[in-house]
């Protein structure tokens, strides 16, 4: 009876280590680039994307935590200038959409809780995002443009870093009243 056992338990373990890395990916999802890389602690290391479309990006530490940081206005994004971000402690992934401008920048920030962070990125394409076959254009005619509505989001940068400037300059003269 317990050869039994621990040839299932060989078996269950065997099956386990022959499992797919990608295990939890959609099928939608085509594999396109992956990079393995080293990160010190409080430093960046920066690729760009170029490909077009909706894009997957899937970084697991290996050793260490390494964050995903991502933007499509810097090809340096940080903790302080990003437009999309993964930090967990695990499996962090960022869905750049189809929209943003290329070249995409990419950091992976090694946190300081770690000496060093070992990673490793899977970049897919994601074809269960295909454009449509019209694109924005409105269907009734009309004058062709674009018809989505504007978010927050869209807010320009320079706006919100001017309301960043104003609250850290008041925050700072009540500091100096204060002390």
């Amino acid at each position: 009876m317990a050869a039994l056992w621990g040839r299932a338990l060989l078996l269950l373990v065997l099956a386990v280590a022959a499992a797919p890395e990608d295990d939890g990916v959609p099928d939608e999802w085509a594999l396109l680039h992956v990079v393995q890389g080293q990160v010190g602690a409080g430093n960046y290391s920066y690729l760009r994307l170029n490909h077009e479309g909706r894009v997957a990006l899937r970084v697991r530490s290996v050793r260490g935590d390494a964050d995903l940081y991502v933007s499509d206005s810097t090809l340096h994004p940080s903790f302080d200038d990003y437009a999309l971000q993964a930090a967990t402690c695990g499996l962090d992934v960022v869905l750049v959409p189809a929209h943003f401008q290329r070249p995409v920048g990419i950091g992976v920030y090694g946190h300081p809780s770690h000496r060093e962070s070992e990673f490793e990125m899977r970049v897919y394409l994601d074809h269960s995002a295909e454009p449509q076959p019209f694109g924005d254009a409105d269907a009734g005619g009309g004058d062709g443009g674009s018809r989505r509505a504007h978010t927050p989001e869209d807010a320009p940068r320079e706006e919100e870093s001017v309301l960043w400037t104003i609250l850290i300059s008041v925050l700072k003269l009540v500091l100096e009243i204060l002390f």
